[in-house]
């Protein structure tokens, strides 16, 4: 059998299963509680690898891994120890168990809710509904956009059709089964991420162009020498070290998976296997990137021509790797796996942040929940043809995810983070804390559209500065809570009253939903 065809039939297999999970799961997802947080009742190893899955796409094994491997070589094996450290172990160690106890106690489905019960705000509801919309737009297009230049170099299919693949695999899982279809898929998604990282990892040490982990650390590290990497440079790094880390804290889709964890002893557990699983996955991404000058002396050319781009930097170290056939194919549904897992999170979590906390509030106040879930459904249908078009730019997969991710976590990270922990933040520091991390990420995104040639003196093109933007944006919206909080309560304005009542614990209720997570 040849080559292609072995591909196309290991790629079959698995759009085969995510279809059935699809139609299993739809007459389990009627309501919008079913669609959104799927009973409430997952248990450790289902929340752990779904929020991995979600975390971890052919974004970051295409566009992040990469292009920090070609810019940094091996010090590009940082994000993803920043990743398993800071964006699994210490995000869970913080945010896990009182998300989950807040979220069940107050009923809470999405983050514009969970903003509302706080600060009392619709007016905040519906600004971070748009926010949400909006802004994970760019971040599922890039999705797209790392998984197409994957194919179209190993395949050598048109990258619009692997787009149109793409779009219709993930709105089949999110449109027939939603939460909880994606719960099971990424269950299974998450197995085969970790076995075909592993896998990968020893079929490109041992191959040809590295010739071992000895021989292949000692060339890198040459290599890496060869760069002269300044102080800018080291800048950069730990920018996006810190971004693609402590960004997940404020990402809403991210924040999600904590909402339907069955109990407390479940958030241990999913903390552990969420370490693991980020150690390997995010780990063996970013070293394998960090290889990539032992394979090209500059940036391979898209197939259809024209510049080098870093975009295609591991799609074809991967053609050149002489990697067996069955592991092609494998690394293939291991990249389409985790990116349609990506996207399925991030599609539930716009299509029905902008359903329930935008239409719903401001024009179908009466619409039932089986309405609702019914409506979400024709949005996710919206937010993949979206994230289609977007796709089709030339922006590069690294900006794209470093806009999205700057604005939301500059919007939403210190709000919520702060509300778990403080009483003392109040609606006029939760304001001044979105308003001014939206203001502090904005500059890449606009310089991109409108100027691009606007330049900062040492660091270069604003537009390509998406990291350092997103760090400043989280920090200056820390800043802003804590201070405004402060100024409204001493000053008696109504927005710094506090709202106690949303620290009332209570007992829990068994959840009696969606009772097959219950073994896992």
């Amino acid at each position: 059998m040849s080559k292609t065809a072995v591909i196309w039939l290991t790629i079959a297999a698995y759009a085969v299963f995510i279809v059935a999970v699809g139609l299993i799961s739809n007459r389990k997802s009627k309501s919008m509680g079913d669609f959104t947080v799927g009973g409430r009742n997952a248990g450790a190893w289902v929340s752990a690898l779904s929020y991995g899955t979600a975390y971890f796409s052919a974004v970051m094994f295409i566009g992040y891994a990469g292009t920090t491997g070609w810019k940094y070589g091996i010090w590009a094996v940082l994000p993803g120890l920043g990743n398993a450290i800071f964006g699994s172990l210490l995000a869970w160690l913080v945010l896990a168990k009182r998300t989950r106890r807040a979220t069940r106690r107050m009923k809470i489905k999405s983050m514009p809710q969970f903003f509302d019960s706080r600060f009392v705000s619709r007016p905040m509801k519906l600004f971070s509904a748009v926010v949400i919309f909006l802004f994970l737009l760019p971040y599922s297009a890039s999705v797209y956009k790392g998984l197409t230049s994957v194919c179209a170099v190993l395949l050598n299919v048109d990258e619009q059709v692997c787009m149109i693949v793409i779009a219709l695999a993930s709105a089949a899982v999110v449109v027939l089964g939603g939460y909880i279809a994606t719960l099971k898929a990424d269950f299974v998604q998450g197995i085969v991420m970790f076995a075909g990282v592993l896998a990968l990892i020893v079929a490109v040490v041992r191959c040809q162009q590295v010739g071992g982990l000895a021989a292949g650390m000692e060339a890198i590290t040459r290599k890496t020498a060869e760069l002269k990497l300044g102080p800018a440079d080291h800048i950069a790094l730990w920018a996006t070290v810190l971004m693609t880390s402590f960004g997940t804290w404020g990402l809403p889709q991210m924040i999600h998976k904590y909402y339907g964890i069955r109990d407390d002893k479940e958030v241990k557990r999913g903390t552990i296997i969420s370490t693991l699983f980020a150690l390997v996955i995010a780990g063996g991404g970013y070293f394998i990137g960090s290889l990539s000058r032992l394979f090209f002396s500059e940036l391979p050319s898209p197939p259809a021509g024209g510049a080098g781009h870093p975009d295609y930097l591991i799609p074809n170290m991967l053609d050149q790797a002489g990697l067996p056939v069955i592991l092609i194919g494998i690394v293939l549904v291991l990249l389409i796996a985790a990116s349609v897992s990506t996207l399925s999170s991030i599609t539930i979590t716009a299509s029905s942040t902008v359903t329930m906390d935008l239409l719903k509030e401001r024009f179908f106040p009466r619409l039932s929940s089986v309405g609702t879930a019914r409506i979400t459904k024709v949005f996710c249908a919206v937010f993949v043809v979206l994230s289609y078009f977007i796709a089709n730019t030339r922006t590069p997969i690294l900006d794209m995810m470093s806009y999205s991710w700057g604005i939301l976590s500059g919007c939403f990270l210190a709000p919520y983070a702060v509300s778990l922990y403080w009483k003392g933040i109040n609606r006029a520091g939760a304001w001044a804390g979105m308003i001014a991390g939206f203001v502090a990420a904005a500059p890449p995104v606009m310089c991109k559209l409108f100027f691009p040639a606007a330049s900062l003196p040492f660091f270069g093109k604003v537009a390509d500065l998406g990291p350092h933007f997103a760090c400043l944006a989280m920090v200056l919206s820390l800043v802003f809570c804590i201070v405004f909080s402060q100024v409204a309560r001493s000053a008696g304005w109504r927005s710094g009253e506090s709202n106690p009542s949303f620290y009332e614990e209570e007992a829990e209720a068994p959840a009696q939903e969606a009772k097959e997570f219950q073994t896992v």
